[in-house]
């Protein structure tokens, strides 16, 4: 029986905001952001049957699904699962590769002794799930990595698929090549013209066909084609970046309209930088332009940060280096290049860090008792106040200092 597996939790977002609101279950739920220019983050399955999908924008999703619900996306309730699913995980095996929030690579081999061969442990790990959460995991079991995640995905939603080794060239040969990593939108084409249709077509192409149509990883595709895949899982995996951004109803103009909603996004990655222990020497900025031409810039600190304050500055430096002039349609900041907090910090650094290492822990523990945006910075209601319709601007509310307000009624 194959060590290797896959788990991946069903429409993952929408089914928890379905665990928090139990009305909507069985009905059409789409998450993502309800405005003309939103887009799609999760759809639950109803909503999936009528072609919604994510990162479709949200005015076709609603066309495809006029009847859908839709609902905003809260990342820190979807982390806070995430983290629960994830300790589920480690009680069968510490070898656990995350690649997102909501699915996992797990190497089982060495924990047969205890809970049984890998399609038991997998069971195992999905009831859980189920008992403990409230939510529903589909699992592959396979000889690598490549094929579980491609077995995970077979049987969704509430899938069990294992793949023994004698029978990989039965599982992989009829699939579409859509299903190979990199094959896309361009690719696929491609291939269609050249007769290359499935797994197997390419599994017995040469060689020097592949190279020539597509370059050097047309010999990586074909050897997963042929289930070659000797990647191990890497439980030290930790994530490339960490980011933050908005799709706006109305184009913001000037450099002023663009800081405030960088304030924003840094206070959800500090957040989340606290969470899980993390600094960043890295930080970006993308803009999306009302034609939708897009630009990002990045700068590398001398010293690492986390705070809201330091990831908000180092993201408006960024901005003397683009067009601000123009009509933007989206923001986004980012962090990355992490080291574990404190691991390389001067002795001023250190005690900058910490004044306000201790601000992001009472917002953090305000948002735990009271429920997320507590507190929040005086600039993000004035920038909320400024671009949101008269009748929808939220009432004044009581001043608790130069930097933070208080939300009523949360």
């Amino acid at each position: 029986m194959p060590g290797i597996l896959h788990i991946d939790m069903d429409a993952f977002y929408a089914s928890v905001e379905e665990l928090d609101a139990p009305e909507l279950k069985g009905k059409p739920v789409i998450v993502g952001g309800a405005s003309r220019r939103g887009v799609v983050c999760a759809a639950s399955y109803p909503a999936r049957k009528f072609g919604v999908h994510s990162a479709m924008p949200m005015m076709r999703a609603m066309k495809l699904c006029p009847h859908a619900i839709v609902v905003p996306p809260r990342m820190d309730r979807y982390s806070e699962i995430s983290r629960q699913v994830f300790s589920v995980f480690h009680r069968f095996t510490p070898l656990v590769e995350g690649l997102s929030v909501d699915e996992a690579f797990l190497d089982v081999e060495a924990s047969r002794s205890l809970f049984g061969d890998g399609r038991a442990i997998a069971q195992k790990i999905k009831t859980a799930i189920r008992e403990e959460l409230g939510l529903v995991a589909s699992a592959g079991v396979a000889p690598n990595k490549f094929i579980a995640k491609i077995a995970s995905d077979i049987g969704k939603p509430d899938g069990l698929c294992v793949v023994e080794e004698s029978d990989v060239v039965n599982f992989l040969s009829p699939l579409p090549i859509e299903r190979l990593w990199g094959v896309g939108p361009k690719t696929a084409p491609k291939m269609h013209s050249l007769g290359l249709h499935t797994f197997a077509d390419i599994a017995r192409s040469a060689p020097h066909v592949l190279e020539g149509l597509i370059g050097s990883w047309g010999l990586e595709i074909r050897s997963l084609a042929r289930g070659e895949d000797f990647r191990d899982v890497n439980p030290g995996r930790e994530a490339k970046s960490i980011s933050a951004e908005e799709t706006y109803e109305q184009d913001l103009i000037g450099k002023e309209a663009i800081e405030g909603t960088l304030l924003r996004h840094a206070s959800r990655i500090a957040q989340r930088m606290l969470a899980e222990n993390l600094e960043a020497r890295t930080i970006g900025v993308k803009l999306k332009y009302g034609d939708f031409s897009l630009v990002s810039r990045r700068t590398t600190l001398p010293d690492p940060v986390s705070d809201t304050s330091s990831l908000y500055e180092a993201g408006c430096s960024l901005l003397d280096r683009c067009d601000v002039g123009r009509g933007i349609r989206l923001t986004g900041l980012s962090a990355s290049n992490f080291l574990e907090r404190g691991e390389a910090r001067t002795l001023f650094v250190n005690a900058r860090a910490k004044k306000f290492e201790k601000l992001e822990e009472v917002v953090a523990r305000a948002d735990a008792r009271f429920g997320t945006g507590t507190i929040e910075r005086a600039r993000l209601v004035e920038t909320a106040r400024a671009t949101t319709p008269d009748e929808q601007k939220p009432r004044p509310l009581s001043d608790l200092g130069p930097s933070s307000v208080l939300r009523k009624g949360r």
